[in-house]
């Protein structure tokens, strides 16, 4: 019998039916060659009166070495009376990945989470986390396993990201609750896409282009009065989409001129209100026993989202790609245009972070050059250098 090693297994031809060769130096220790040619490491033992068998990896993924290794630690549980067999047991007892995940949800995402970032996580796990990976139990998820998952989303790279974030997260919570070792994340260093921060601002103009066709939709009546207000909203206090159809009219001081929202993204937040912004919350029709601002179609609810009404509103307008983000960035722009500071623009849009405001920043050269530029016209005291036409 000869000794297994990387080359007999690669030049290890496959028959009718499954072919064994069994090392010499160690008894027990085998490799199957099956007729397609599969190649798989195995270990023969016997316990008391029965011969028994296990399979030990297949040749790629281990390599003949590595399969001796783990022949020889079995072996050595066979001695002190631990089977594998019994192990084997153990681990399809253990706790899934699916299983966890769901647990996961519940106990972390749905409980400790707001709403919408909740139902992201459960949208990212539910759909993206193949039944593959559900079904391996939790210790032996591999770095190797969440970057592949990570590749195959590659053509959608901001999704694979978030992805990838919320593992993290899982796999932490599993270390926490002590269903995996400590510091074994497999989420971790596992490289990021490159993202494109994509950002669209309104000019003047264009905000006053979506206003008219606002206005012709209302006179139509082709959307409701809860939609339109909802969109000048967004337009006109740069809020976030979730604040403006949570509010509720209890929370508006007419007096103070503002919104003020017990909860958001960042906790408690005040909405700052214009003129015209309290003129569009005093056409809105009140819905008797209905407390929400912006009223959804059942009773007593608020309007969920604006995707079917706001693909129709851009289109009018002209702006087929335009988000109902792109509105508070536009708000934001027309802020630092307007010479407002980066912190007092921060606290109107509900900032916890100063970073979060600083993308802002490049927006400011605009104002900045165009007053330099004025200023540079009237100071002519270099006539000497201007070019002139022969």
């Amino acid at each position: 019998m000869p000794k297994i090693t990387k080359r007999l297994v690669e030049t290890a031809a496959p028959s009718a039916k499954d072919a064994f060769v069994w090392d010499d130096e160690l008894t027990g220790y085998g490799l199957k060659v099956t007729p397609a040619g599969k190649k798989v490491f195995i270990l023969q033992y016997r316990v008391g009166r029965q011969s028994r068998r296990m399979t030990l990896g297949a040749f790629g993924p281990i390599t003949p070495d590595q399969a001796r290794s783990l022949a020889q630690a079995a072996l050595r549980k066979v001695a002190r009376g631990e089977g594998p067999m019994a192990e084997r047991v153990a681990k399809r007892e253990e706790a899934l990945t699916g299983d966890l995940l769901d647990q996961f949800l519940k106990e972390h995402a749905e409980s400790k989470l707001k709403g919408r970032s909740s139902a992201e996580y459960k949208r990212l796990i539910t759909k993206l986390v193949p039944a593959r990976l559900r079904r391996m139990p939790i210790t032996e998820v591999s770095r190797a396993n969440v970057a592949q998952l990570h590749n195959s989303l590659s053509a959608t790279p901001y999704q694979a990201n978030r992805l990838l974030a919320v593992l993290r997260k899982f796999f932490n919570w599993c270390e926490r609750n002590g269903l995996r070792a400590d510091l074994t994340n497999p989420a971790l260093h596992v490289e990021l896409y490159r993202e494109r921060k994509r950002e669209r601002f309104l000019s003047p103009a264009e905000i006053a282009q979506l206003g008219e066709v606002l206005s012709e939709v209302e006179a139509e009546g082709s959307a409701s009065p809860h939609v339109i207000a909802a969109v000048r909203l967004l337009i006109l206090t740069g809020a976030r989409l979730n604040e403006i159809l949570s509010a509720q009219w209890d929370w508006l001081d007419y007096g103070a001129g503002c919104i003020r929202l017990p909860d958001s993204k960042t906790g408690a937040k005040t909405i700052y209100l214009s003129a015209t912004a309290l003129q569009v919350l005093d056409s809105i029709p009140r819905l008797e026993g209905n407390p929400y601002i912006i009223c959804g179609q059942k009773k007593g609810s608020s309007l969920v989202n604006l995707q079917k009404p706001w693909s129709a509103i851009r289109k009018r307008a002209g702006f087929p790609d335009l988000r109902i983000h792109d509105l508070r960035h536009s708000f934001a722009s027309i802020a630092v245009a307007s010479g407002m500071s980066l912190p007092m623009i921060g606290k109107l849009l509900g900032h916890s972070q100063p970073q979060t405001t600083a993308r802002y920043a490049h927006l400011a050269d605009d104002p900045m050059k165009h007053a330099a530029s004025l200023i540079g016209s009237r100071i002519d005291i270099l006539p000497k250098l201007r070019v002139v036409n022969s």
